[in-house]
């Protein structure tokens, strides 16, 4: 049976917008996210991924724009509803006062998880690493402590629908690689998660990433796609034994497959833009060939999503 589009769209947002006073927190943001995707919302702090995930989990009222998650407006999700939906905030939002054990055991209650839940509350203990922490009071726990406590309590009940707000902040790169690969296990699932960060480079783990910047969403695209969108095309790399000249590469670029402009990386190295790695890198080696140039070596190269932000947001003019 072929499933309907509300089976397929988990969350769609239609000019979805926040003001607090005066100033916007976030301006005309739509998209849809299909089931079991994972969806990465980028950008640097006070861009809006914040203010957007609180919109989606009900938590603001949104000053203009539709929302609906799992086919339910957020601010009247029902018990049921919210019973789907795990939400990890970005600040620390459990008890002090009570120790790691007894905040899992909380939220497990929350839920209504049935008593025989200690073994799923040892198995996500033993995720976070906090298993040897399970009697350490939650106000003696470190900062990254304290995130991995979050995470594990906002998987307790094992949601289908994750918003997962800088869950890697203050984590170590093993822990957070090791987060990651959890994350993909859960879309395995059929789980759908959202998921926001300011680490650039983790666009890579997402099915889809969300670019924002001044409250806006400049885009939303797959971690290639943003690749493509950032350098006009797919970037490839070609050392030859024996140095371009200048007459060559004005041949190179009136190739119908090269876009854009032709960068020297050193003396016999040089970067071009093309239409497809896939098919431009045969093309390239049979020019090499035609022109009698000796080729050392010719790769695609995947800039790091660091520079390709800093390219995607270069243009964006500042409300300021």
């Amino acid at each position: 049976m072929q499933q309907s589009e509300t089976d397929t769209i988990v969350i769609r947002a239609e000019g979805l917008t926040k003001k607090f006073g005066s100033a916007f927190a976030v301006q005309e943001v739509s998209f849809d996210i299909p089931r079991g995707k994972i969806l990465g919302l980028i950008g640097p702090s006070g861009s809006g991924k914040t203010t957007t995930v609180r919109l989606l989990a009900g938590i603001h009222k949104p000053t203009a724009g539709i929302i609906s998650v799992l086919g339910y407006y957020p601010m009247e999700f029902t018990q049921t509803i919210r019973e789907k939906i795990g939400y990890m905030p970005q600040q620390f939002a459990l008890y002090p006062e009570l120790t790691v054990w007894e905040n899992l055991n909380f939220a497990a209650s929350i839920y209504g998880m049935s008593f025989e839940r200690q073994g799923r509350l040892n198995e996500l203990l033993e995720f976070v690493k906090l298993s040897e922490h399970k009697s350490k009071l939650a106000r003696k726990l470190s900062g990254g402590m304290k995130r991995r406590l979050s995470l594990a309590a906002t998987l307790v009940h094992s949601p289908e629908l994750i918003f997962l707000d800088e869950p890697t902040a203050g984590i170590d790169p093993v822990l957070r690689r090791r987060f990651w690969d959890h994350f993909k296990e859960l879309q395995q699932e059929k789980r759908t998660l959202f998921v926001t960060t300011q680490y650039v480079g983790e666009a890579a783990y997402c099915d889809l990433v969300g670019v924002m910047a001044n409250g806006r969403l400049i885009m939303l695209e797959t971690p290639d796609g943003l690749r493509r969108r950032a350098f006009g095309g797919a970037v490839v790399d070609l050392h030859t034994k024996e140095r371009l000249t200048h007459k060559d590469l004005q041949h190179l670029r009136n190739l119908p497959f090269i876009r854009g402009k032709i960068t020297r990386l050193d003396e016999y190295g040089i970067r071009l833009i093309v239409d497809a790695a896939s098919t431009a890198i045969p093309a390239l080696l049979d020019w090499c060939h035609q022109e009698y140039v000796t080729t050392e070596s010719i790769e695609e190269y995947l800039p790091p999503f660091d520079d390709v932000f800093v390219e995607l947001v270069k243009d964006v003019p500042s409300d300021e």
